[in-house]
């Protein structure tokens, strides 16, 4: 992470907000996105995913997308994808940092990727040895997400012991981190708080900083809050909150990139985003996405008069 910043901000509306909606953007029009975010600070996109056009037409162009942002100077250029084939083509196109979607839910990872548990520890294996074999200069960092961390609608309760579990699995199978994802918006302050200090008692804290939240039920910025307080440093979130998971029916959108560095800002933490550019941002998206509701408190009420971050101590 950025030394200068205190918070990273990784945008992920042009990947998980794009693949949850029906509307496909126009290629030149994520160029600008992705540009523009760029320009308005954020450190990390997460620019799309490496998996078949038929599922996510949204994302067919991903390959294009991502050597586009490798020409934004100090953009960290993210990418998820669902096994060794997409990884070999994130690989050629040269992302930055890799993540594979493991669903603590073993039933949701079946819907979602098709494969059960010990299907995606062999994925798993097998991409980490595809970096491994790369130039040192060249490895992409190579992130487990534990989709569905706090539960999943198909077969509600996930205990948090398999989430210890799958974590410490991907960390064996070659992971350089692991990142908690509420996939399905069930956390709350509480449980987020209670698993990330388990996790991290797991497979250190160095190896756990990140954090994928939705805001499902409105505890969004509640639970982002909670993982700063146990020493997270990363926070995905996507612009107007647009996003969800196809494969969790009614788990519907991300924190609000505009509302989180809002709230970060205004406590006084460095997120290196300029939020008067950031905002001018969600134009854009309007423009190219007509009639998908974009969300979020800040846009719409606006920065308030005189404001300025909070300069006491934390």
């Amino acid at each position: 992470m950025n030394s200068q910043i205190d918070i990273e901000v990784s945008e992920v509306g042009p990947r998980d907000g794009l693949q949850s909606i029906k509307a496909i953007m126009p290629t030149e029009d994520k160029k600008k996105w992705v540009s523009a975010l760029a320009a308005a600070g954020l450190p990390e996109i997460e620019v799309g995913s490496f998996v078949h056009p038929k599922i996510f037409p949204q994302l067919a162009d991903t390959a294009e997308i991502v050597k586009h942002a490798r020409s934004i100077s100090g953009l960290q250029v993210a990418v998820l994808v669902p096994n060794l084939k997409g990884a070999q083509m994130a690989v050629e196109a040269g992302a930055h940092k890799i993540t594979i979607p493991l669903s603590c839910s073993e039933e949701h990872s079946i819907a979602n990727v098709n494969r059960t548990h010990a299907q995606m520890y062999d994925e798993t294996r097998a991409i980490a040895e595809l970096i491994n074999a790369q130039p040192a200069e060249d490895r992409p960092k190579f992130e487990g997400g534990l989709s569905t961390a706090f539960g999943c609608t198909i077969v509600g309760e996930v205990p948090e012991e398999k989430v210890v579990e799958v974590a410490e699995n991907l960390m064996e199978c070659g992971c350089a981190e692991v990142g908690i994802s509420d996939t399905t918006g069930y956390a709350n302050p509480a449980t987020t708080k209670s698993l990330i200090r388990k996790v991290r008692a797991a497979v250190g804290e160095d190896a756990c900083t990140g954090i994928h939240i939705h805001n499902t039920r409105g505890l969004g910025l509640a639970n982002a809050l909670a993982a700063l307080e146990e020493g997270l440093t990363t926070i995905d979130s996507s612009m107007g909150g647009i996003g969800g998971c196809p494969a969790a029916p009614g788990a519907s959108g991300n924190i609000v990139t505009e509302d989180l560095v809002f709230m970060l800002d205004s406590m006084g933490l460095k997120t290196g985003i300029d939020l008067d550019k950031l905002m001018n941002v969600r134009d854009l998206v309007k423009a190219s996405l007509p009639g998908e509701p974009l969300y979020g408190f800040t846009p719409d009420a606006g920065i308030p008069k005189g404001y300025k971050p909070f300069a006491g101590a934390l």
